[in-house]
């Protein structure tokens, strides 16, 4: 999440992260990733609504769910991933957006509010979008970056950082080999399984890893890496060395919405806690701290040519119309995915 879409189905809860469920007039329980907000902003929320956020994270959208599914009337506002709303409607765990009480969705961009994952936004409300591509040491890389295949490239060997995701790492083989993301052929999963394990054995990939990823590109630990491009904009940032490319076999495309928890015990608090973040300036405060593409038209306004002219940010029509949203696995094929997973993370 934006963020990892990883498929395992974690089996250990995360005790240390989630307090119990707080049930009060003046409490919202709010459920992100890690490293998704700028925290100033909730303390602005306090500050001007006397509502208490209690506020916890996750790191995959598989833990989330767990936790969701584990812990009934727990949270109030969550940040899944596109695919992962999807199956959340499936299980009946989202509540129906009432738009009325949120008036600030009239800043969000017309063409993110009716979703295939989610018809006519009824369920969820954009919070950020981006891609995902390679960020590359241009110091160790000096050939141009236009092909998923350079992370094969053993010349870069034990330089490359993979995500630990299964639904990036096959996607993004899937999209090197000319198939769709979301195939559910199982002789093109093959396949591409079988690239990402010649891939590992041949010594090429440094580490399958997330967060970490991007402080280890700006300390220069390897030449390339697969990741989002809001962590590819941090790492620019703090090293200029690097650069972001989106292949031309094309890419995925993601959103992470905001959704409210079906029954949620503190739903006026929920509705007003999306409604501030909807807000152009608490938007554009959000996304130049964690920069990711931002869906509030009136934020991106705010934050003029920064934003509109940075192409990690701000990714071209032609590069926007190579990438594919992700689906849903549903149930009866997952452990397709876990097999597959599991023969690339454990091949030497």
């Amino acid at each position: 999440m934006k963020k990892t879409i990883c498929l395992f189905l974690s089996l250990v809860l995360l005790l240390p992260v989630i307090a119990l469920p707080a049930f009060a007039d003046g409490v919202v329980n709010v459920f992100n990733w890690e490293d998704y907000i700028d925290e100033s902003v909730l303390q602005d929320f306090e500050a001007e609504t006397g509502i208490r956020v209690n506020y916890m994270r996750f790191t995959t959208n598989e833990d989330m769910m767990v936790q969701v599914e584990a812990n009934p009337g727990a949270f109030d506002v969550v940040f899944p991933s596109d695919y992962m709303v999807e199956r959340m409607l499936n299980k009946g765990l989202l509540e129906e957006i009432n738009y009325d009480h949120i008036p600030n969705i009239q800043y969000i961009m017309e063409s993110l509010r009716d979703p295939a994952y989610d018809p006519k936004g009824a369920h969820s409300i954009p919070y950020m979008w981006g891609t995902v591509g390679i960020l590359y040491n241009t110091e160790k890389v000096t050939e141009p970056v236009e092909s998923w295949g350079i992370l094969w490239d053993e010349k870069y060997a034990g330089d490359v950082f993979m995500l630990d995701s299964i639904r990036d790492s096959m996607g993004i083989t899937l999209k090197y080999l000319g198939y769709p993301m979301n195939t559910r052929d199982f002789s093109q999963l093959r396949e591409a399984a079988d690239l990402l394990i010649a891939q590992k054995k041949s010594g090429v990939v440094k580490a399958y890893q997330v967060d970490e990823t991007k402080d280890k590109m700006v300390a220069g630990e390897a030449a390339l890496a697969l990741v989002w491009s809001g962590d590819a904009q941090y790492a620019i940032d703090l090293n200029p060395a690097l650069a972001y490319a989106v292949p031309k076999e094309g890419s995925n495309i993601w959103i992470d919405p905001m959704v409210i928890i079906k029954d949620a015990r503190n739903l006026e608090n929920a509705e007003k806690f999306v409604n501030f973040l909807c807000r152009p300036d608490i938007a554009q405060r959000n996304c130049e701290e964690i920069w990711y593409s931002s869906p509030n038209a009136a934020a991106i306004e705010l934050m003029g040519e920064e934003y509109t002219e940075n192409p990690v940010m701000n990714p071209s029509e032609e590069t926007i119309a190579s990438c594919e949203f992700f689906t849903d696995i549903p149930e009866n094929f997952l452990p397709v995915y876990t097999t597959l997973w599991n023969e690339v993370k454990n091949a030497k």
